[in-house]
């Protein structure tokens, strides 16, 4: 794993449940800037989709970009998340 990497992957740990966060804001966070594609490419290979919550990490646009299990996956774990946020607040 290179050192980027496990800093995008921090920075992914670090976004709370139930929100969303884009790459570009992962990749500022992470220390480059520029690196919003970089950022895909890191998620795309990430070996604990189910830890490392990658699905929170959407496009600036608000697309929902992609997703290693495929968006529709993507989209239900954001909507579960939302929900279960929605539990725990009473």
């Amino acid at each position: 794993m290179t050192l980027f990497a496990a800093k995008v992957y921090r920075v992914v740990l670090s976004i709370p449940l139930g929100q969303v966060r884009s790459y570009k804001w992962v990749a500022q966070k992470a220390g480059s800037a520029q690196a919003c594609r970089a950022v895909g490419q890191v998620l795309k290979h990430n070996p604990y989709p189910l830890i490392i919550p990658c699905h929170r990490v959407i496009r600036s646009d608000k697309e929902i970009g992609g997703y290693v299990f495929g968006s529709k996956q993507k989209k239900f774990l954001l909507a579960l998340e939302q929900e279960l946020v929605k539990c725990l607040a009473g």
